[in-house]
């Protein structure tokens, strides 16, 4: 697990690097827009979907840095919905990963329009994979399609709306399967299909790797509600029982405690079946294990 945590911070440099290159410099004009926008980009994060990006490619022999516009791209719109989740009309959060909030930082409607600017910016940047020798043109198009709407009303939108609508009130299973995997699983599922299908994966393969994501979504998503319950504050850089407090429905609260572990260990096994259909998947076997065993 060492060697799997060093390559994924080798990786998050990377991307990390790439993601200086493609976002506004602070000091172009209107700057306080481009320092909220890098603000909230690099305030920490473990980079998992666009490792994931990268990764998928690198499973179907293609280079991971000819994805990197993609994987860039898709972490924009993570950071995104991150900054609008944290605002007070939404969780009402002061930390992200240890440290102030981007509304925080530049008050509510700079963060606003930051997570616009980002959302807008990400498919700008993915369209520049068009331009990356070895890429076909359609299968960006394809991975623009597939990827906005997993971000959108219909993925992790549609995910963070039934969220909203579901605080306070009791839910079924299948409301709350369908809430998780859309507000966290749709985009991590995408992200690995944008990397398969960039590299020319065949379609069962792609199809594959469609299940596989919505299980890392899931086991995600639900080790993130068991974090929030018994979590260290201090490795998670934000307040644990925010879900209490702001009376949402999640696994634990629907499952139990102790439920909720044992479905995060049968999704674990479940994926690395899937993993185990392809050749040089080890990497992904360990972050499976990496995203149970987390403790941020």
């Amino acid at each position: 697990m060492k060697n799997f945590e060093i390559e994924l911070k080798e990786t998050g440099k990377i991307i990390e690097k790439a993601l200086d290159f493609y976002l506004p410099k602070s000091d172009e004009y209107p700057q306080k827009i481009h320092e909220a926008m890098r603000y909230s980009t690099f305030n920490g994060g473990k980079r998992i979907r666009p490792v994931l990006t990268m990764k998928a490619a690198e499973l179907f022999g293609l280079q991971g840095d000819k994805v990197i516009p993609t994987a860039c791209g898709i972490e924009m719109i993570h950071t995104y919905s991150l900054v609008h989740d944290d605002l007070p009309i939404m969780d009402n959060d002061d930390l992200r990963r240890g440290k102030p909030t981007c509304h925080k930082v530049f008050g509510d409607a700079i963060a606003l329009l930051a997570g616009d600017a980002l959302l807008t910016h990400a498919f700008n940047t993915i369209a520049k994979n068009a331009r990356i020798e070895g890429i076909s043109l359609q299968a960006v198009i394809d991975v623009i399609d597939r990827i906005s709407r997993a971000a959108g009303s219909l993925g992790m939108i549609g995910g963070q709306t039934v969220d909203i609508l579901s605080q306070g009130v009791t839910i079924d299973e299948k409301t709350l399967f369908y809430m998780d995997y859309h507000k966290t699983g749709c985009l991590i599922q995408a992200s690995l299909w944008a990397g398969a299908r960039l590299a020319e994966a065949p379609a069962p393969d792609l199809n594959k790797l469609d299940r596989l994501g919505e299980k890392i979504g899931l086991i995600f998503q639900i080790v993130d509600d068991l974090l929030d319950i018994q979590g260290d504050e201090k490795k998670l850089g934000k307040p644990v029982g925010s879900d209490v407090r702001n009376k949402k429905s999640t696994f634990p609260s629907v499952y139990g405690y102790e439920n909720s572990l044992k479905l995060v260990k049968n999704l674990s096994e479940e994926a690395k079946d899937i993993i185990h259909e392809f050749k040089n998947g080890e990497f992904f076997v360990q972050l499976v294990e990496f995203l149970v065993e987390r403790q941020y």
